[in-house]
């Protein structure tokens, strides 16, 4: 890939996506498959004024090793120097940049049972940093590719092939070609645009209905908003786009008001391994029944993590026509592919939708219905069959999608 497109989307990354401030301590966490492009995002970090950068290497063969050899007493456990680490982020609030470029079967030989224990072991311990933090910092997810997750999307290729052919597709799709900067101060407008329509409906419920067998309905909270493409952080009002690419328009549903079954339209990968053709069935507003052509036993441990992995966290609408819908391209990645699709999560909810946010308490949110769970984990729905028909809060039916598009 040529080096000037790459410079472009590092610039992209660093001023769009996390959009660094002089002074700043930024932390990237990427593997180990592209050094010569987080290098050239770590100097794009500086340009914009870092006081420091630092980069977090991981590798996902490591991970395996852990699940295999460590035991689940120590695998569980939160260590001092961990601690003090999530302390400095909350004094501090350092930029989080990640990229991703995991292998999506790349934890397929991991011990999933240890891992997930170890995880519900652990989130207790991390929940108090995790909540001091939420909405305060600038953070970003983009992409670069790897060969093992190249050659799953283009098996057929050879592997530098296939990674060039990926680094195309993350480009496209990423709107990092031409002017990025100005893509997406174009593509934010038409995002925050679509939020105005939806918010001015006064919605509550959406009715999912699709030929798959897709028939859901989910309650909304009255005061919550549709978001979409930037934000900005709480105290210091710096705007970011938090993910990129981003095609979503989104809002926080109430816990536990959800009635019916959805159906998958993509695969998910989840911890590093792919649940392939599943549904899921709610029932006062939590999954009682999933079914999954492979992989059941990784989708029944998800909606097992606590009380809140049954129940959604969000509820994202996304057209057909989106760049990476018409990519046709299944990336075996959540990041895009759920920008390709309209899509539900199970797990967390947003508090940063709900109305003056700033002001309510988690115990508040907790009260209000804004699920909360260790985990946050999408899954996509979409397709050109379906429907979504909104419910006001004066009683009135408003089409919002019809076959997979904007209805509105």
């Amino acid at each position: 890939m040529q080096k000037t497109k790459l410079k472009a989307y590092a610039k992209l990354i660093a001023q769009k996506g996390a959009n660094v401030q002089k002074g700043q301590v930024v932390w990237i966490t990427a593997s180990l498959d592209q050094p010569e492009f987080v290098e050239m995002l770590v100097k794009e970090c500086y340009a914009l004024g870092a006081k420091r950068v630092t980069v977090d290497w991981q590798h996902l063969p490591l991970t395996v090793l852990d699940s295999k050899y460590v035991t689940l007493k120590n695998l569980s456990q939160v260590e001092e120097w961990q601690k003090q680490k999530m302390q400095y982020q909350v004094d501090n609030l350092p930029v989080r940049i990640y990229l991703e470029s995991d292998d999506p079967d790349g934890l397929n030989k991991a011990d999933q049972e240890k891992m997930a224990k170890a995880r519900m072991a652990q989130y207790p311990i991390r929940k108090p940093y995790i909540d001091a933090i939420d909405n305060k910092y600038q953070w970003c997810i983009a992409a670069v590719p790897s060969i093992a997750w190249a050659k799953k999307v283009f098996p057929e290729d050879k592997p530098k092939l296939a990674v060039e052919r990926l680094w195309s597709a993350i480009l496209f799709t990423s709107r990092a070609l031409g002017n990025p900067i100005e893509n997406w101060t174009e593509h934010n407008k038409n995002l925050h645009s679509k939020c105005e329509l939806l918010n001015a409906m006064k919605l509550r419920s959406l009715h999912y209905t699709s030929a798959q067998g897709t028939d859901l309905k989910v309650g909304l909270l009255p005061n919550a908003n549709f978001l979409a493409g930037s934000e900005s952080t709480l105290g210091n009002n710096i705007e970011f786009n938090p993910n990129i690419p981003s095609e979503e328009v989104f809002t926080t549903p109430k816990a536990g008001a959800a009635e019916g079954i959805v159906y998958a339209t993509k695969p998910l990968s989840y911890q590093g391994v792919l649940i392939e053709d599943f549904s899921m069935e709610f029932k006062d507003g939590k999954v009682v029944k999933v079914s999954a052509r492979k992989n059941q036993a990784q989708l029944e441990q998800m909606v097992s993590m606590d009380k809140g992995a049954a129940m959604l966290g969000e509820c994202a609408l996304v057209p057909q026509d989106s760049p990476i819908a018409v990519s046709d391209i299944l990336f075996y990645n959540t990041l895009f592919d759920e920008n390709a699709s309209c899509h539900l999560a199970l797990g967390r909810g947003f508090s940063n939708c709900v109305q003056n946010y700033e002001k309510y308490t988690q115990e508040e949110f907790d009260a209000m219905g804004v699920n909360t769970s260790m985990i946050h984990v999408d899954f996509m729905i979409g397709s050109d069959t379906l429907d979504i028909v909104g419910t006001t809060e004066d009683g009135k039916d408003v089409q919002i999608f019809k076959n997979g598009h904007w209805a509105i």
